[in-house]
């Protein structure tokens, strides 16, 4: 057997992990393969292998006859006679090839061959081990950052992050050290497509998994979670055993817990509150560390009004309303925040006389036909109204419509001047 064989087979029982069985079949046929290329015809060739000395041997079956018509599959007995000395006419005989009557060009197919389908033996078994693993953590080694994606060694396979999953502010070298999320596997002609992400809530909770060891044995659960990664994010926790306190169990000891992990997405703020089969309870929790002053329910809409304290306006809605993002997305619920004064603006304003839309500058009799086909008849109405069902009114667009609801808000709010005059209602064109 030549070199390149021995040694192709030798690599591949050492550095492969692949079934035996598939290694001497694939070795089979890549060897029957070069034969072919050699002699134009392998039908009656055969290769075996001895498993305990690793000793690969090929060779012709032809059957024994007395005239030879066809020398690919006949022989004559004397020739016969001289490989296998009890040889009879209309038997079958085993001629040995030797490897070095192949040429070094069927030599290298085979190898070729052999190589070829190893690999594509071994992508089907990381595919296989892989497809089953998505919503698991993995940690690899960037390889290369190449267009915005990260290349990541996870050593058997390859994974890659794009951009789309990755937190904005984290910036990553070659051979720096990542942990991510395995968010699809699929199969492709380069072998398996791993997508790994840094952003999806999965993360955060295979994270706290890790860290929070009632969580992993189930007796805290993850209720619910909103994220803005490498930002902001909130999730709500309950225990299956009133002795635990679900909060304290994820902060840990000093806050050392979910410190681990605020450190682990580059200082995303992580807000824990416990989780309440009541929706009032769960938004009220939701938007600490804001106090609540009252809360009102609208269960048709699933929506709820929240009254704040003047001071505590900013933080209940957070930087860039983030907050109250958050606690909306973790919750299910609208919520519209408001201060205790507009509070009561809105509600003087809402017990007081409709008022007809006329009333606002720039409405004139044929708006007023759209927006009363529309159920929207009064000031107040318009106020209350939402941007995309104004929208739907025929001629009405986005820009328009926002006018409309802006100028209505205006008209019914006191001028924070002191001035008891209503607000221009001029509609921004």
């Amino acid at each position: 057997m030549s070199n390149e064989i021995l040694e192709a087979l030798q690599q591949i029982t050492k550095d492969k992990n692949i079934d035996m069985d598939y290694v001497i079949s694939t070795l089979e046929t890549s060897l029957i393969l070069a034969a072919k290329k050699k002699f134009g015809n392998a039908d009656n060739l055969k290769v075996s292998v001895d498993l305990k000395t690793g000793e690969v041997k090929m060779y012709a079956v032809k059957k024994v006859v007395e005239k030879v018509t066809d020398p690919y599959l006949e022989i004559s007995l004397p020739e016969a006679k001289k490989i296998e000395e009890k040889a009879k006419l209309d038997q079958e005989v085993k001629i040995p090839i030797g490897f070095e009557e192949f040429g070094r060009n069927a030599i290298m197919t085979a190898k070729q061959i052999l190589i070829q389908k190893v690999r594509e033996a071994e992508r089907e078994k990381i595919y296989e081990e892989y497809k089953d693993r998505v919503g698991e953590l993995v940690t690899g080694s960037v390889q290369q950052v190449e267009k915005g994606h990260l290349l990541v060694n996870l050593g058997k396979a390859e994974a890659i992050i794009p951009p789309k999953e990755q937190i904005q502010k984290e910036k990553y070298r070659q051979g720096d050290r990542i942990r991510a999320y395995i968010l699809n596997v699929e199969k492709s002609a380069k072998g398996p497509l791993i997508t790994l992400s840094r952003v999806n809530p999965g993360l955060l909770i295979r994270l706290f998994e890790l860290e929070v060891p009632e969580i992993y044995e189930r007796i805290i659960e993850i209720k619910a979670i909103a994220r803005e990664p490498g930002e902001r994010s909130k999730i709500a926790v309950s225990s299956i055993d009133d002795r635990i306190d679900p909060v304290g169990a994820c902060v840990g000891v000093k806050g050392a817990r979910v410190q681990s992990i605020v450190r682990e997405l580059s200082n995303e703020r992580i807000d824990i509150v416990p989780w309440s089969a009541v929706p009032e309870n769960f938004v009220t929790r939701a938007l600490s560390p804001a106090k609540i002053v009252k809360l009102d329910v609208y269960p048709e809409e699933k929506s709820m009004t929240a009254v704040v304290e003047e001071d505590m306006l900013s933080l209940a809605i957070g930087k860039n309303g983030q907050n109250a993002k958050l606690a909306s997305k973790l919750t299910g619920w609208r919520i519209n925040i408001l201060s205790e004064a507009d509070y009561r603006a809105q509600k003087k304003i809402e017990t007081g006389p409709e008022i007809v839309v006329t009333e606002l500058q720039g409405v004139g009799e044929k708006l007023k036909e759209k927006l009363v086909s529309a159920g929207i008849d009064s000031v107040q109405g318009l106020a209350k109204a939402r941007l995309e069902d104004l929208m739907k009114i025929e001629g009405i667009g986005e820009k328009k419509a926002s006018g409309l609801i802006e100028a209505a808000k205006k008209y019914l709010t006191p001028a924070k001047t002191g001035s008891k005059d209503k607000g221009s209602g001029k509609i921004e064109q």
